[in-house]
This record gives structure tokens, C-alpha cells and sequence, in this order.
């Protein structure tokens, strides 16, 4: 670099500081922060150290099942059923009876805002023929993209070995769900939908609190602690900041608002001093392998310690329906009472999995 360009990013650094804009945001575990349409890495730290993935698994399934719908081989009117496999899987979850039909642009739907583990078995036997067939797809699919230190064991991404991603990988995915669908874009914005009398909320809190949030999904499993890859425009730019192992939803949410507010201060001068892109920044030499963070996790009984809050104990289940119709996002029309009454206990049962 040239003293005069060394002049010019020193006066860079002391007007932001002045300007009071954070030139790195507080560390903590794994993190990346890239934008979306260009790829450009605008902040990274131990984006190699492999990681399980919890529910940020479910972005891959939700990719595999546009790709169906592009393909022709699903459509959004076809219907998933409740396998006994399905029903057997921990919260969250729909929990609705083994046999029950749902649409498949319900299932999406509940597979993002609900991250109901049920419904990615569901979707997985429908597309894959087989939770196994469907879990090849999803290796090949991140072979693929990219997805060098990624392997999927299952579609939703419960506690299982060998289950494990990083946050560039999961970058790679978030934003190929991004861009290869456009057509599907908006489920990953919506913070809540109507489910019979059941209203389900996103777990994904910046989508009610932060400027310009429009994405993309929440994970959390005792040893990954609390995960997400959010997305959000401004100006016509869209960023992605994966977050990796925070100790709350509290601390994930902050962590990844201040990832996107450093993006969106601090973008346009990196740009113009040169930044690798998610593809060209090369792997970390001395990249981690999986770990966990169980012991730091301060919600929920994860280290022997009591939840942070009391959870609503499970009601009886109403009358077993054979059938669920469609329903669509918030406001929409209802199902017949009985699956209603199911969806409403299993959304209310104390989540293993809460994401």
C-alpha cells in the first residue's frame, strides 16, 4: 500500500472513530457477515471452526424443496403426511396425528416460522422417498455449493453425531437460498403465521425489531447454543450475518444487529479498499472441529440449571383429524377444529429443541 493510500485509510479510521461507528463489533463465538448479492466477506471470525448447525439445518431442507417445486417434481398444492417418524420427533413440532395431510406451502411455511421438526420429516420422506434418501440429497446439494466442512445426518437438525457446518458454509447456503429463489423469497420474512386457531411465531426475533430484517432462520440445541443466519436490506443492499453458539436469544439477536448495523455503516468504505468474497478468502489454517458450548448456555435446563422462565405445561389433545387444509400467513382462514386443538397443544408443549 502506498503511503498516501495508508494516509487515506488512517483519516478513514479516525473520522469513523470520531463518527463513533464500530470498525469491528464485540467478539464472541463464530460469526460471519457477507453481502448478499456480491459475496464480499465484511467481517469474519473462526467462520471455519465447524459447528452444529441446529435448525439453520432446515434452510437446506426449505432449499432441496424449491428446488422440487422448480423442477416440477413437488408442487405447492401437493400434500406432506404425518409419517409415525414424524411424529415421533422432539419439539418444536406441529404434533399433529400420525395420517394428517397438510399442504406442502403450509409445510415451508411451519418449517421456517414454527422450525417444526415434524414437518422437515415429512417433507424429507415426500421429496427423498426416505428420511435417508433425503439426507443424500442434502450432501450432495451442499458438495455442491461449497459447503466444504458440512455434513447432514438429518433434515432438521436435532442432536445427532456427525451433525456439523460453519458459519461460511452456512453463509454459502443462506445466501444460494437468497438468490437461486427469489420466487420464495418472502417466506423467510415472515415473523408469524396462523395455523388453525393457533397463531405461530418466528422464533427469529429481529424480524419484529430490526430495521430492514427480512431473514432467515433461527437454530438452537444445547451444544450449538443460539444460532442464526439474519438478513436484512437497506437501501437496495442486502447483508447476511450468520451467528454461531451465543449464550441466549437475547445475546443472538444483539450479536447479529450489531454484525448488520457494522455492514451497513462500514460497507461501502471496505468495498473500495478491497475485501475477499466468501469464496476467495481462503480456509483457516488452524480452523477448529465441533465443539460444545452446552455449559455457557444461560436458558433453559441445558447445564442443570432451571429454565430461565417456566414453560406452559402440554394440554390434552382435542379430537384426532384425519385432514388439515391449507392455511396460509397470519390472517388467514382456519382448519377444522380438531387438527386445530392439536397444533395448539404441540405448539404449546416444553420445547427440547427451542430455537
Amino acid at each position: 500500500m502506498t503511503s498516501s493510500a495508508k494516509s487515506l485509510v488512517s483519516a478513514c479510521l479516525v473520522w469513523l472513530v470520531a463518527a463513533g461507528v464500530p470498525l469491528e463489533p464485540a467478539r464472541a463465538g463464530p460469526v460471519i457477515l457477507v453481502e448478499a448479492g456480491s459475496g464480499r466477506v465484511l467481517y469474519a471470525e473462526e467462520q471455519d471452526h465447524q459447528w452444529y448447525p441446529a435448525s439453520l439445518t432446515k434452510v437446506m431442507t426449505a432449499y432441496l424443496a424449491f428446488e422440487a417445486i422448480r423442477s416440477g417434481r413437488l408442487k405447492l398444492t401437493d400434500t406432506v403426511v404425518v409419517s409415525e417418524k414424524a411424529l415421533e420427533q422432539a419439539p418444536s413440532k406441529l404434533g399433529l396425528p400420525i395420517g394428517t395431510e397438510i399442504g406442502v406451502d403450509v409445510a415451508i411455511r411451519a418449517l421456517v416460522v414454527k422450525s417444526a421438526n415434524d414437518v422437515a420429516i415429512m417433507l424429507a420422506e415426500k421429496i427423498g422417498g426416505s428420511e435417508e434418501g433425503f439426507v443424500q440429497l442434502m450432501n450432495d446439494t451442499a458438495k455442491r455449493l461449497g459447503m466444504s466442512r458440512t455434513q447432514f445426518v438429518n433434515p432438521h437438525g436435532l442432536p445427532v453425531p456427525g451433525q456439523i457446518s460453519t458459519a461460511r458454509d452456512l453463509a454459502r447456503l443462506a445466501r444460494a437460498a437468497l438468490q437461486d429463489f427469489p420466487e420464495h423469497g418472502a417466506v423467510w420474512g415472515l415473523s408469524e403465521m396462523q395455523l388453525g386457531e393457533q397463531r405461530l411465531r418466528s422464533h427469529n426475533g429481529l424480524l419484529r425489531s430490526f430495521e430492514g430484517a427480512d431473514g432467515i432462520k433461527t437454530g438452537f440445541i444445547c451444544d450449538s447454543g443460539f444460532n442464526v443466519a439474519a438478513s436484512a436490506t437497506r437501501d437496495g443492499k442486502r447483508l447476511i450475518a450468520v451467528v454461531l453458539g451465543e449464550p441466549s436469544g437475547d445475546d443472538r439477536n444483539l450479536r447479529a444487529a450489531s454484525l448488520l448495523n457494522h455492514g451497513f455503516e462500514t460497507a461501502a468504505w471496505k468495498v473500495r479498499f478491497g475485501v475477499p468474497t466468501i469464496e476467495t478468502m481462503p480456509i483457516d489454517p488452524v480452523a477448529e472441529g465441533v465443539r460444545s458450548v452446552r455449559m455457557s448456555v444461560a436458558s433453559w435446563n441445558c447445564n442443570g440449571r432451571k429454565p430461565a422462565r417456566q414453560v406452559a405445561k402440554r394440554k390434552p389433545r382435542g379430537p384426532k383429524a384425519k385432514t388439515a387444509p391449507q392455511t396460509r400467513a397470519a390472517g388467514a382462514g382456519q382448519q377444522p377444529k380438531g387438527a386445530a386443538k392439536a397444533a395448539t397443544s404441540a405448539a404449546k408443549a416444553p420445547a427440547t429443541a427451542k430455537q
